[in-house]
């Protein structure tokens, strides 16, 4: 049985990897801060396997690691402080923990017995600078020049994190890939990115009324999380991706922040418009990865359309995040029918308020 520790595994990606891991047999060690993963029904649910633990560690913490073994085949470092808030606001946090976490993780995964491959999570932001500075060709192929924005702008201390993070990766005496993940989406992800958000926002949002929404022209391309940890999977199983970094990403064209947009609104099955707000300030025009690379040497192609994709995620959050806003309130009323003088207290009759997004339907009999 394969052993695999994953950071930040009760995260987004983290999650949906330590699951079909698990669901493929393998023995999975989940560590997290609980800073930003949630122990959800999902989480509960996976860490009850009896193939899977989960580990409350701070990797920052001295002696934290000693609590894990030495015999893991494969560790993916998945954690960091993300965020655009928290970069903006904190980056000298930012940028020295990101790599202070790393360094030990490295230093962690030297002493193993038998590790087969270390995966370092990097970033599509990484291409910041040489979009800003240089006519960065889109798609983008992992040998790309990389430049670094500003050292002064807050936005820069992820970026250069993870740049300097590769660099750590690329000389440590340990077996590395390194993957680049570009807008991975699907259910579990967390609200404030765009998917998620937009169909929040589509389904809170009156039959007939506008949705506000930024960058309209700007493009991406969209992974789904299956697709993304099919990658994973691939390059677990590949003898040849030591030392080499990957976007992790989809071959599917780029589409227009307009174009989510309405398939958003299609999929919540509301007839509603753009409201076109301006562009978010530090936002690329376009982003999407080169993923030949991976076609050719790991042999795995994106299966799920961005249509199907967010018709998953939106059913997900529907049923585990948009439905939990019911509130069924009783309303007593008085009604004395079939109560004498000494039984007025052992009836009680009312009718029901239904309240959904600031609806209420009263309902009575």
């Amino acid at each position: 049985m394969k052993k695999v520790l994953i950071t930040g595994g009760a995260g987004f990606i983290g999650y949906h990897l330590a699951k079909k891991l698990s669901n493929n047999g393998c023995y999975i060690t989940i560590v997290d801060n609980n800073a930003r993963g949630v122990m959800d029904r999902e989480l509960k649910e996976l860490v009850e396997l009896s193939n899977v633990e989960y580990l409350q560690i701070d990797l920052l913490q001295e002696g934290g690691l000693n609590k894990l073994g030495k015999d893991y085949d494969f560790i993916f470092h998945l954690a960091a402080i993300i965020g655009v808030v928290h970069v903006l606001n904190h980056p000298y946090d930012v940028l020295t923990k990101n790599i202070a976490m790393l360094e030990n993780m490295v230093n962690f995964s030297k002493d193993q017995s038998g590790l087969k491959r270390f995966f370092f999570a990097s970033t599509s932001e990484i291409y910041a600078g040489t979009l800003k500075y240089f006519d960065l060709i889109v798609p983008t192929k992992e040998d790309t020049p990389l430049a670094v924005t500003d050292l002064k702008h807050p936005r820069t201390s992820y970026m250069l994190s993870k740049i300097y993070g590769e660099a750590i990766c690329q000389h440590a005496p340990i077996p590395v890939a390194i993957v680049r993940p570009h807008n991975v989406y699907g259910p579990r992800m967390g609200m404030s990115h765009v998917i998620p958000e937009l169909l929040k926002k589509s389904y809170l949002s009156e039959e007939n009324s506008s949705v506000k929404v930024y960058s309209i022209e700007h493009r991406r391309s969209f992974c789904y999380i299956d697709d993304a940890v099919n990658q994973l999977l691939a390059m677990m199983e590949s003898d040849s991706v030591d030392n080499l970094v990957f976007n992790l990403g989809t071959e599917f064209p780029e589409v227009a922040m307009k174009d989510v947009a309405n398939i958003c609104f299609d999929t919540v099955g509301k007839k509603l418009t753009i409201d076109e707000q301006p562009p978010t300030s530090g936002s690329p025009e376009r982003r999407a990865p080169d993923m030949n690379k991976s076609i050719k040497d790991l042999g795995v192609e994106s299966k799920t359309s961005l249509e199907k994709g967010i018709q998953l995620t939106f059913d997900w959050y529907k049923e585990k995040l948009f439905m939990n806003n019911i509130k069924f309130i009783f309303a007593p009323s008085r009604h004395y029918s079939g109560r004498g003088l000494l039984n007025r207290n052992s009836t009680l009759w009312g009718a029901w308020i239904i309240e959904l997004n600031n609806k209420k339907i009263f309902f009575t009999t």
